[in-house]
This record gives C-alpha cells, sequence and structure tokens, in this order.
C-alpha cells in the first residue's frame, strides 16, 4: 500500500526453540525487506528517517541488552515479553504494584533479538536524561497512563516523542473493542497510536482523517514546534506559547446532494438530514455545532447555515462533518461523515464527498460548503512544506 516503512510488533509467547523458529521464517519469508542491521555503522544520534527506511519491514520486540548475561543460541534471561505484559512495567499507575520482571519474564532467543535495531520495546523509565537515551528504545504506554503523562507533564512528553517512539494501546479493560480519542495522543507527539480497527466509529474516522495527508502513506510529520528535544510546546496549556496561531474557520454549511435512506425497508423512507460540524484538537479547540434539519428531503435539502469556530492549535486541528438523519423518539441515525486535517481545508466554495461508517465511499453523496479561514501571526505551513525539510524527526 505504501512504500514507507512497515513496523511488526510481536507479540510473543513463544518458547525459545519457537522464536528460532519465527527468526527463521521472517527472514525467508520477507528476504531483503525485512531490516536486520543499522543502516549506517556511525553511532546513533537519532532515528533514520521514513524516506531513508522505504520497502524495508522493521520489527519491534524486546533485544538482549549484554549486562543481562551471555547470550548463547539457546536463549538467555532476558526478556522477550508480550506487548501488554512486560512491556508496560514501567508504565503502571501508581495504585497498581509494580510486579517483578524476573518472575514474568520469558527467555529470548538471539536470532530473534538480532532482528531488532530500531524499535527496541523498554519499559518507561521516566523523563529524566532524555536526551541521552538511544533513540532506538521505544516503550508502550496504556492509554490511560498516556493520558496521565499528557495531563501531568505534557510539555516533557512532547520533548521525549521529538527523539523516542512511543506506542499507545486500547485499555484491556474495553471487552466490545471500543476505543479511546486517538486525538488526546497526538496532541502529546505519541506516534503509533493503536486502534481497534474492527470497531467504525468516531475514533476510527478520526484516525482515517489524521493520515489523509501525504498521499496516505501511513506517515504525517508532526508540526515544527512538536519536533524539538527543546519544545516548550504544552496540549494542555491555554494561554498561548508555541503552536498558538488564533484562527477563525468559517463554515457555510449550503446544501447537500443524493443523501441516502437509512430505512430501506420502508419504501416511503426518507430523511430528515442534520449537519454536525466538530474540531477535535487540543482541549481549548473541542468544539461541535449544527445545523437545523430539513424535513423530507435527502435528495437536494439546503441549509444555508453557518459556523463558526476560535481555533488556538490548528496545526492540530482535524475538522469532522457528520450528517444524521433526525428521529423524534430516538438517537439520530448515522448516514454519513469526512474527516480531514485542519491543514488540508481549502477555502471557497468545496464538495465534501462522504463517507460511511466503515470509512468507504457514500457516493454520489455529498455535501455543498463554503469555507472561510482568518488567521494572524506566524502562518501555517503546508504539508509540502513541512515535509521538505524534514529528517529523522521522531
Amino acid at each position: 500500500v505504501s512504500p514507507y516503512p512497515l513496523v511488526l510488533s510481536l507479540e510473543n509467547h513463544c518458547s525459545v526453540e519457537q522464536q528460532a523458529v519465527m527468526a527463521k521464517h521472517l527472514r525467508s519469508i520477507l528476504g531483503n525487506r525485512l531490516l536486520t542491521k543499522p543502516l549506517t555503522d556511525q553511532p546513533l544520534n537519532q532515528l533514520p528517517s521514513p524516506e531513508e527506511l522505504k520497502y524495508r519491514i522493521l520489527v519491534k520486540g524486546k533485544k538482549h541488552t549484554p549486562h543481562l548475561g551471555q547470550l548463547s543460541k539457546t536463549g538467555s534471561a532476558a526478556s522477550f515479553s508480550s506487548s501488554t505484559d512486560l512491556e508496560d512495567l514501567g508504565t503502571s499507575s501508581k495504585n497498581t504494584p509494580k510486579r517483578d520482571p524476573a518472575k514474568v519474564s520469558s527467555k529470548l532467543s538471539q536470532d530473534l533479538s538480532e532482528l531488532v535495531v530500531y524499535c527496541r520495546s523498554v519499559s518507561f523509565s521516566g523523563f529524566e536524561n532524555t536526551n541521552e537515551k538511544a533513540p532506538n528504545e521505544m516503550s508502550s504506554f496504556s492509554e490511560s497512563d498516556a493520558l496521565k503523562l499528557i495531563k501531568d507533564s505534557g510539555k516533557l512528553f512532547v520533548r521525549h516523542n521529538s527523539r523516542q517512539l512511543s506506542r499507545i494501546y486500547p485499555s484491556g479493560q474495553r471487552l466490545q473493542s471500543s476505543n479511546y480519542d486517538p486525538q488526546e495522543m497526538w496532541n502529546g507527539g505519541c506516534q503509533m497510536v493503536a486502534l481497534n480497527f474492527q470497531t467504525p466509529g468516531e475514533q476510527m474516522d478520526l484516525n482515517q482523517g489524521r493520515f489523509l495527508q501525504n498521499g496516505r502513506c501511513g506517515y504525517v510529520l508532526k508540526p515544527s514546534f512538536m519536533c524539538s528535544s527543546s519544545s516548550e510546546f504544552n496540549p494542555e496549556n491555554t494561554g498561548g506559547g508555541p503552536g498558538h496561531v488564533p484562527t477563525q474557520l468559517t463554515i457555510r454549511i449550503i446544501s447537500a446532494q443524493q443523501l441516502p435512506k437509512i430505512n430501506t425497508e420502508k419504501a416511503s423512507s426518507i430523511v430528515d438530514p442534520l449537519v454536525w460540524v466538530e474540531i477535535h484538537g487540543v482541549d481549548i479547540d473541542n468544539a461541535k455545532n449544527k445545523t437545523h434539519r430539513i424535513d423530507n428531503n435527502g435528495f437536494n435539502p439546503r441549509w444555508d447555515c453557518t459556523l463558526s469556530f476560535q481555533l488556538q492549535v490548528p496545526e492540530l486541528a482535524l475538522v469532522r462533518f457528520v450528517v444524521e438523519d433526525h428521529d423524534h423518539t430516538a438517537k439520530n441515525d448515522f448516514v454519513g461523515q469526512f474527516t480531514l486535517p485542519f491543514t488540508s481545508l481549502r477555502t471557497g466554495y468545496r464538495h465534501v464527498h462522504l463517507l460511511k461508517a466503515d470509512g468507504s465511499s457514500l457516493s454520489p453523496a455529498t455535501l455543498f460548503v463554503h469555507v472561510k479561514v482568518a488567521r494572524r501571526g506566524v502562518p501555517i505551513k503546508t504539508v509540502a512544506e513541512r515535509m521538505a525539510t524534514a529528517k529523522g524527526k521522531a
């Protein structure tokens, strides 16, 4: 789908012998696309860019460290854990007693360890001496632990994520495979924000919208104010600072075209559409507003309704259009949606091509809108301008 690097995050519950079999299969099946050694012999000061890793497949997992003992072909006491146990020892909440790594560790095959190059899983040890940590060390955080770090130490987490990769995963208590809000994690600079892809809804809409940029290649460059190890950006800051460019977004919802029937079993069923416009960004920018409803017209409803939003950190914001069928006696039915980054919005008269709940096209259903943006301060760079100057940023 994309020429940019694919990261395999292994959840490994295998014996040492079977880990060696895993490594053998990875090498034989993936061939020269599997990255088995660093790109250069030079000391690693920063991660290579996605451009430098094109067409390569990276393995993320535990890696043997010499001080844990001599490693033989049959394994050692070094741990290679699943993504939901050992890897998260350092990120537990204060109320959860830490487990003894020696009691829950499994042995690690040297063959599998050798395949881990730029994505070595380690327990999070705090924000001290961030610039001294190896760039290839990355930690996984549960959604609750990540959110706590963002709320309590947002600026430090942003700095950490300018150099290290962070992976966020859904809580194990989400028994119905529901999802958390990925926007909060992106606000903190987290890169691998893992969702339950089998569950459609607002969170997956945001994920799809976030990665519309850059040709849908799976990689989107963070704003420049989040890419420095000395960044002063704090997603919880409401009083200005880096990234704050007060911006007025005005969207006039003019009309819609060919909205589908929701109740297909009833031939006379016609939608009563209304449109929500939502802003998803830092906390101070989160907002939503809606038009009035139009009764019994899904073919060419016309609203001519103007909605305005004040954005403080527009480069992190997503804009989501949602069409609903008004229901007098129950929750409104979802008709279609489209989500895109604020920086991808084009001003003037535009057609918004709606998507179904699963993210596929709802063609020919569209919204006709007018977009106006007024801002002051530093100009917001386009995606192309930022990608042209990017290298080695996490």
